[in-house]
């Protein structure tokens, strides 16, 4: 365990009759294995008030998007059964946690809280209320890394600054990958049972009224015992072809383990010590799991950013680009949005994220080079169409991949590199089973026009029961006039 344990005596007695409490304040971090803050409280020999609090405002625009409070709710009912089961009851509260907690650990005769840290700049600020709220009121409080294998202040360059690009990062910290898991049964520790004031999972009202989550129930299974599934999965049928099948959006090529990562469900220590046992016969030569090894990395130099440049969800990173001549189009917008803008991949990659709350690694950068690029829309329009429908919605995350797409963030890919949704679609998608999956009255269409349907010559588009305009739109933009439109944008800014 890399984070210090030791609990600090409390000066206040307590009646021998009753143990010891401490308040587990759980966060992004449902889960009762590998989770920090209750071996230290168990370490202290503490009984454990578990307790959640839901506060829609600490976000502000942050605050989780209609798919990610779908997941959250999800989540609250298996960590209440998980707790249930050894004989505890999760407290559900709604509001400011800076005001709760200290009265919760008053109500329930707890001297001290324990909790794992965020690393959003609303999240650091409520810890930093918390702890100023619990020392006033003469409670002790102790904080972990429950979601990293590194803080992001501990990676530093040679200058002592933090990093901006990922493969120095990565070299540097890629050690914590060897970090592992506490290992221990939560059985063992003793939750308390009190009947403290708790609201029900319903009066949280996380779940919207419109009924777009209900859809998501047939895709995912939310729990913690089902990430572990995943974990397994991972190891025997992803990462041993990564290299070779992640780029393929038609087959399972790759974890979909981040949505479980968001919340906590799994942490990514248990995920990399997975990873490394199962790759530790494999021939040393082997990419894979390396390379599948990176992308936890990415999440980890994505948290690094965020940490250090807290202004990133709203200003682009290289300061030029906050002057870049971006459009206004609410219809093209919508367009992109639902899935209409003519080009197939594109398509298929919208539909699919508004229908599974998901989307394949490979088309979010062609989705968001498009919107960024073809489009010539703000990549802060899609940060925000992304973290309302994506499960996996991770501030860190989804700033850093918009910010790459867009050519204004950390190692980002220069602005001039345009995807061709064609050929990517061509290349990628080779058999068209990804496209046809997503866009019905495309599933007739043969693959030499599936990617660029307005060349198809008028018989195949009436013997394949495609009518441009009507079941299937005409692309909204030209690719070559976007292109050329897109680099002439390009050309307005300064060079440096």
């Amino acid at each position: 365990m890399q984070d210090s344990l030791a609990f600090v005596s409390m000066s206040t007695e307590k009646s021998p009759s009753r143990k010891s409490r401490a308040i587990v304040w759980f966060r992004k971090d449902l889960r009762v294995k590998d989770n920090p803050a209750l071996v230290a409280a168990y370490n202290a020999k503490k009984e454990i008030v578990p307790v959640f609090i839901w506060n829609e405002k600490e976000g502000g625009q942050w605050s989780p998007g209609a798919a990610s409070r779908w997941w959250l709710h999800q989540s609250l009912i298996d960590l209440g059964k998980s707790i249930d089961s050894n004989n505890g009851k999760l407290i559900l509260r709604k509001g400011i946690a800076e005001y709760i907690l200290p009265l919760i650990a008053k109500v329930v005769g707890a001297d001290t809280v324990f909790f794992n840290r965020s690393y959003d700049p609303a999240g650091r600020q409520t810890e930093i209320s918390v702890k100023d709220a619990l020392s006033r009121n003469g409670i002790q409080c102790e904080s972990f890394n429950g979601s990293l294998l590194n803080e992001p202040w501990e990676i530093k360059n040679g200058s002592g600054k933090p990093y901006q690009i990922f493969t120095p990062y990565w070299k540097l910290s890629r050690s914590g990958i060897h970090k592992k898991p506490t290992c221990y049964e939560p059985s063992k520790f003793t939750f308390s049972k009190d009947n403290s004031p708790t609201e029900s999972l319903h009066e949280l009202g996380l779940l919207t009224e419109h009924p777009w989550h209900e859809k998501l129930h047939s895709h995912w299974i939310v729990s913690e015992d089902e990430g572990h599934k995943m974990i397994s999965r991972t190891t025997q049928e992803v990462t041993r072809h990564y290299s070779h099948r992640r780029n393929i959006p038609s087959i399972n090529g790759t974890s979909r383990l981040s949505p479980y990562l968001a919340w906590g469900n799994i942490s990514p220590r248990q995920i990399c010590q997975a990873v490394l046992h199962s790759h530790s016969n494999d021939d040393p030569t082997s990419t894979d799991g390396n390379q599948f090894l990176a992308e936890i990395g990415w999440r980890e130099f994505s948290y690094h950013l965020l940490y250090h440049f807290p202004h990133l969800p709203e200003n682009p990173l290289r300061p030029k680009y906050a002057e870049f001549p971006w459009r206004k189009d609410a219809q093209a917008l919508s367009n992109w949005q639902l899935g209409k803008t003519g080009y197939p991949l594109v398509d298929a990659g919208m539909r699919q994220l508004y229908e599974t709350g998901w989307m394949h690694n490979r088309v979010r950068m062609v989705v968001a080079s498009f919107l960024v690029k073809h489009l010539l829309m703000s990549w802060t329009e899609g940060t925000k169409w992304f973290w309302d429908t994506l499960v996996d919605a991770d501030l860190a995350s989804n700033t850093q991949g918009w910010q790459w797409a867009a050519g204004c963030g950390a190692d980002a890919a220069p602005y001039f590199r345009i995807f061709n949704p064609i050929l990517q679609g061509e290349k990628f998608d080779t058999s068209g089973k990804y496209a046809r999956r997503w866009i019905e009255p495309l599933k007739e269409l043969p693959s030499k026009w599936l990617f660029k349907p307005w060349e198809a010559p008028t018989i195949v588009l009436s013997q394949s029961n495609v009518t441009l305009g009507q079941n299937y739109p005409q692309p909204c933009v030209d690719h070559p006039q976007a292109r050329a439109r897109a680099l002439e944008a390009l050309a307005t800014l300064p060079k440096n």
